[in-house]
């Protein structure tokens, strides 16, 4: 018998409104910080990069829901990014440790340390410095964190706010009106700040179409999917996990307890 024959005919009488649509389910692709492009674009600095950046491109990372950059960066003793500039961009930085000095032409100037969030919109453009502040004897560590707006052509603002210390989930920057943040020119995207002691399971998350954690410090463990079929895999300080569907389930804090950004995004990039 012609085996193709058989298959073509099954093929025609095949019912397609009757056959169940197959139920796409998410992901929950892990990255380690090693893994990220390591870069030294001047004397003192290294940054590792989630996605492509600058000279660094790779057209199948170059962004993950309305995120376009995630950076880690380290700056020595007396080190910094001179005078550059940018435009129609949210750029969220959040320090690690040590303290990093900021400066635009717009008239602002500030510190970020530890336990503090700094949103700047930068709209029609604006040229700003970021270093390690003058006199600190340790490098500054920090993440910044680009995010493509949704509204345009507006001045240049920035925001910064302390952060409360203790274990929940607390609203860091938002886009939705309302919302008790620093507002991100994004209306459908917030930033979370997650803490949550040993073994502790983490609060109940936001539920979007694209979430993005980032590891800060400690440790967590998580499942791939809800239920038996998913695997169980854990991040350390300096992983990411980008978040699509109901993937990332039961995630729970290590041994050391967890501190972690978490991105919610409801749409994609959008050029054009």
């Amino acid at each position: 018998m012609d085996s193709s024959a058989q298959d073509g005919r099954a093929f025609e009488t095949a019912d397609p409104v009757s056959a169940p649509a197959r139920k796409e389910r998410g992901r929950a692709d892990l990255r380690r910080t090693a893994e990220r492009h390591l870069s030294e674009p001047a004397e003192g600095i290294t940054t590792r990069h989630a996605f492509s950046f600058a000279g660094h491109y790779d057209p199948k990372n170059t962004s993950f829901g309305a995120l376009l950059a995630c950076n880690e960066e380290t700056l020595a003793p007396g080190a910094g990014y001179d005078a550059h500039r940018h435009s129609e961009t949210e750029i969220v930085t959040w320090v690690v440790s040590g303290a990093l000095a900021h400066r635009d032409d717009a008239g602002h100037a500030g510190v970020v340390r530890p336990g503090m969030v700094q949103v700047q919109s930068t709209g029609t453009g604006v040229t700003h410095t970021e270093r390690n502040l003058g006199g600190a004897a340790a490098p500054v560590t920090f993440l910044q964190m680009w995010l493509q707006p949704d509204e345009f052509g507006a001045p240049p603002t920035v925001g910064l706010r302390s952060v409360p210390e203790g274990d929940g989930l607390t609203l860091l920057a938002s886009g939705r009106a309302g919302d008790d943040a620093l507002r991100l020119r994004r209306s459908d995207a917030a930033l979370w700040l997650v803490r949550a002691p040993a073994w502790a399971a983490l609060p109940v998350l936001p539920a979007a179409p694209f979430r993005y954690v980032h590891v800060v410090s400690g440790s967590l463990g998580y499942r791939t999917v809800p239920g038996p079929q998913g695997g169980g895999r854990s991040a350390a300080a300096g992983d990411s996990v980008r978040i699509t569907g109901d993937a990332f389930a039961d995630p729970t804090a290590g041994d050391t307890g967890v501190e972690l950004l978490l991105w919610e995004m409801h749409t994609p990039v959008q050029y054009g």
